[in-house]
């Protein structure tokens, strides 16, 4: 097939199929990331990373979302291991607007659970529930953590599809726990100039 680019077709190349299909497998896939400021608060969702797999995944995570902020945790899963349930308009609560049903069940299982409670924030997650299934895990997520806040969207993921932090490498966190360096009013560029001019006057 030629090209509808006639430089092209002048240049009278053998091989004029210069386009081609991207091979399989040539591009890292997509890695969430959720991120603890400190342990006193949930995770959340902040991003995401492009990677060859889950351990780099979670090394790109850690230098794309923890070097200006203090942190305590990051944890990482595959986009495709996400489960999105609908999401709501209007302030609607989701666990009203939505059952799910119908689904097959299998073993039991341990399924983290995210919520969204505006448009335009970050998924938290809110915990943990065991169930069969997906659409179990959300009904049964609704009986546990639907209280008095609008849940707009829910998000699930099986435990053992997200890499957490192992409690022994905490201290990575510690290395470097206040960033001020990073910030231009920590070093106080006014008080420095306003002393220079005292000192020079």
């Amino acid at each position: 097939m030629e090209s509808l680019d006639p430089r092209l077709n002048r240049v009278n190349l053998e091989d004029k199929s210069l386009l081609k299909p991207k091979v399989a497998l040539d591009q890292f896939e997509t890695y969430e990331t959720f991120v603890q400021t400190n342990e006193n608060k949930p995770y959340q969702h902040e991003g995401v990373v492009h990677a060859p797999n889950e351990d780099m995944a979670f090394l790109f995570a850690k230098e794309q979302f923890s070097r200006r902020g203090t942190c305590s945790g990051i944890s990482v899963c595959k986009t495709e291991n996400v489960i999105v349930s609908p999401t709501t308009e209007n302030g609607k609560n989701i666990y009203d607007e939505y059952e799910p049903h119908g689904s097959e069940l299998h073993e039991y299982e341990k399924y983290e659970v995210f919520h969204l409670f505006r448009r335009g924030k970050q998924h938290q997650h809110i915990g943990q529930v065991e169930a069969s299934s997906y659409d179990e895990a959300f009904n049964k997520s609704k009986a546990i953590y639907n209280n008095d806040k609008t849940v707009l969207n829910v998000w699930l993921v099986k435990t053992e599809n997200i890499l957490f932090v192992d409690e022994n490498y905490r201290d990575i966190w510690h290395t470097l726990s206040e960033k001020q360096f990073r910030e231009a009013t920590a070093y106080r560029a006014l008080d420095k100039i306003k002393k220079f001019k005292e000192e020079n006057s």
